[in-house]
């Protein structure tokens, strides 16, 4: 078997998204580092609800929070071939799941990296998702707006970022071309846009301060999440994790690479169940399931071990 761990991105976060791991002794350490940084204890935050969930620094260390911790629950029933990669802030915590930092610094840096954001953008920005027409007219469509495509989701899916009027007209006119679906979504940061690029310089600056890790023996192989493409010089992994808040995120390539590395089961670790979504659709031969389908952690490592 060969298991891919997807780390989802925002957006999904809910007064839920602990139940399975607040209480297990393995991410104590996860949860007093992200404490440290959020100023309260995230498992208590969380339950609370309310908007600061959704805030771009509260969200990003939150969902950084939510990966680090499962993949400390499901390591031990993990197979030996096993593949991560992240959506969006989900491609840092993948490299703190393959070993490459430790999980204070991949919570750091989720922190840094959303506060380089903040900087680099401006009121009034944020993104559309927009499904059911080819990337190249949704593409065209948006250009004519000023918009920039942010994440390519599959052929006929992706998410466009830009200033929010115009994203409102454009979902008008591609709802009015024959798109399924055209929202804008309830994010006011412009990721995955060269709106963005003074965050790159920023957050490239602090990778290169944060020290990084030795892979222990056994460590899944680590995705790429701008392109799909392996990750094997650090240097050059570490330069595409920072561009990828600047630059188009290629999502239909990490599944494709999923695909093609043989993954015959898909497990999501992260708030929701988007990238599960899209990996049944990707993998139609995989098992997939999100972290969020189960009721017990003991239910997702028997589901990992078994035939």
């Amino acid at each position: 078997m060969t298991l891919a761990v997807l780390l989802s991105g925002q957006g999904g976060q809910h007064p839920g998204m602990f139940d399975l791991t607040a209480d297990r002794p393995e991410a104590e350490g996860i949860f007093a580092a992200a404490a440290r940084l959020l100023g309260d204890d995230p498992r208590a935050l969380v339950r609370a609800g309310g908007p600061r969930l959704h805030e771009n620094r509260t969200g990003q260390i939150l969902v950084c929070t939510a990966a680090l911790a499962a993949w400390n629950l499901v390591r031990g029933a993990a197979p030996a071939r096993c593949l991560v990669a992240g959506y969006s802030i989900g491609d840092l915590a993948a490299w703190g799941c393959a070993g490459r930092f430790a999980p204070e610094t991949v919570l750091r840096l989720a922190a840094g990296r959303a506060e380089a954001m903040d900087a680099a953008g401006a009121p009034g920005q944020g993104l559309a998702g927009i499904r059911g027409l080819p990337q190249a007219r949704i593409g065209a469509m948006a250009q004519a707006r000023g918009c920039h495509l942010a994440i390519l989701n599959a052929p006929d899916s992706v998410v466009v970022g830009g200033a929010v009027p115009a994203l409102d007209i454009l979902c008008a006119e591609a709802r009015a071309a024959g798109a399924q679906r055209a929202v804008v979504l309830p994010v006011h940061t412009p990721s995955h846009t060269p709106i963005l690029t003074g965050a790159t310089v920023a957050f490239r600056t602090s990778l290169e301060a944060a020290p990084t890790t030795r892979p222990p023996r056994g460590a899944p192989r680590l995705l790429s999440g701008l392109d799909g493409a392996p990750v094997f010089d650090e240097a050059a992994g570490l330069e595409k994790l920072s561009l990828q808040i600047s630059r188009t995120i290629d999502w239909a390539a990490c599944l494709e690479a999923a695909r093609e590395y043989g993954a015959t089961r898909v497990l999501e670790l992260g708030p929701g169940h988007a990238l599960a979504t899209m990996a049944r659709d990707a993998l139609p031969g995989a098992r997939v399931h999100a972290l969020e389908d189960f009721r017990s952690a003991e239910g997702v490592a028997e589901w990992l071990r078994a035939d």
